[in-house]
């Protein structure tokens, strides 16, 4: 163990390959550090309880080449700078493992293993970043008709050999503050492919997730998401302890391409922007509750949205949605039983949102079965109601399927020249 106090002190351990580097002061570096594989850097508090901080002035901070751990630390660089990042160039199948606790960053954390690299393990505890921008960044998972951006922290599966396997284990994660959200995604994770490699995450556990994309109003072939479990990832427990927000065009808040075992939302999940979903599904989630509302107030910005995969159950409070073609519910495939504790409120009218790539016009409807669509059991305790002009509270397609549907309110269209049901088919699923 070497405790170091300046930055000569710190190179001079690096370059002696220190296993263990105790910090006991703040520096400014104006250079990256690659860190050799086993090393642990630690902060040790100042006389005032103040744990040390590292400046990076223009360039990203720590390189990861293997085994490393980082803790109590404060690590500050440009936000579109790398504060922690594991090497591009990578030569061992088992890249070992990177802990990452009681961190303070500026910058994003980027974890993205590559050929050779078959297996390596992560583990996140009790880390915050406080800015990022990760636009530039163009390792982006591409699938219908979109490409994501990378979030600030970012956990990537870039190999495509489909045997290589990623394991993590994240608690007290947390990104942005209110009003001053990261830039990109917030919280990313994601195999190479359906096909490549994978990531397995059997606990995922946040703290307050705050993003935005920036993307200009009209793009529609690019999007983000506070928290976004792409495809290749299974995660078995996913706690979501913080409040959820997103701010631009086409930031999606909750966004599964993968698989969630379980899934408990305990704050607000909220949007504010043009086409940033509440809670949207590609991919597999077998149980999802949200223990509160969940709101959007941008334009076609959807409040729940079961594009693709299935929802097995899944528990919501209150949905309600603001803006022009915000729909609150939209089904195009399969799920199971839902439940709505309140209401399904929609008060806007006609207006653009983002479907599958395509910006297109849709009414606020309150509820929407596509065709593909099928609900086992709807239940809702509340009210659904829409209150804007021209728009249906209950759509109905063709081939969609409501098979059991108990509620105990009213179906209300408060808009003028709006409709409780687009037909008697959706009338007479609410009438059983």
């Amino acid at each position: 163990m070497i405790t170091v106090s300046n930055t000569s002190e710190f190179m001079k351990a690096i370059n002696s390959k220190a296993k263990v580097i105790h910090i006991s002061r703040s520096m400014t570096f104006s250079f990256p550090i690659s860190l050799p594989a086993g090393t642990t850097l630690k902060g040790l508090p100042q006389e005032d309880g103040i744990l040390p901080s590292l400046f990076f002035s223009h360039s990203d901070g720590f390189i990861i080449n293997g085994t490393t751990a980082i803790e109590d630390l404060s690590i500050v660089t440009m936000q579109d700078k790398k504060a922690i990042l594991v090497a591009p160039q990578q030569y061992e199948q088992d890249f070992g493992q990177v802990s990452l606790k009681n961190l303070e960053l500026d910058g994003q954390i980027s974890l993205i293993f590559r050929n050779p690299t078959m297996t390596a393990d992560v583990k996140v505890e009790n880390v915050h970043i406080n800015s990022s921008d990760t636009r530039t960044y163009l390792e982006q998972p591409q699938k219908y008709g979109v490409n994501v951006l990378q979030g600030a922290f970012t956990l990537y599966n870039f190999n495509p050999n489909q045997d290589s396997l990623v394991t993590a284990n994240i608690t007290g994660l947390s990104v942005g503050s209110e009003g001053h959200p990261a830039v990109g995604s917030g919280v990313f994770i994601s195999g190479f492919n359906d096909q490549g490699g994978q990531v397995k995450v059997p606990h995922l556990e946040l703290g307050a997730i705050y993003s935005t994309g920036l993307l200009p109003q009209g793009v529609s072939d690019f999007i983000t998401g506070a928290i976004f479990v792409v495809y290749g990832v299974t995660v078995e427990k996913l706690i979501q302890n913080g409040k959820v927000v997103t701010y631009g065009v086409n930031d999606m808040v909750l966004d599964a391409w993968g698989t969630v075992e379980e899934w408990t939302v305990n704050e607000d999940v909220i949007s504010y922007g043009p086409s940033g979903v509440g809670f949207v599904n590609f991919g597999t989630v077998n149980y999802f509750k949200a223990e509160k509302g969940i709101s959007t107030y941008g334009l076609g910005a959807r409040a729940y949205n079961q594009y693709d995969g299935t929802l097995k159950e899944g528990h919501f409070t209150n949905l309600h949605t603001f803006g022009d073609g915000a729909v609150g519910i939209q089904i195009s495939k399969k799920v199971g039983k839902l439940v709505i504790e309140g209401d399904v409120i929609t008060h806007g009218s006609v207006g653009q949102s983002l479907v599958k790539g395509v910006n297109v016009d849709l009414p606020a409807y309150a509820l929407s079965i596509k065709d593909g669509g099928q609900v086992e059991e709807l239940i809702i305790k509340g009210n659904i109601i829409t209150n804007g002009e021209d728009v249906i509270t209950v759509a109905m397609e063709e081939e969609g399927l409501l098979n059991l549907v108990a509620l105990d309110g009213d179906v209300i269209a408060n808009g003028k020249d709006s409709l409780s049901f687009e037909n008697s088919k959706a009338s007479q699923a609410f009438a059983k």
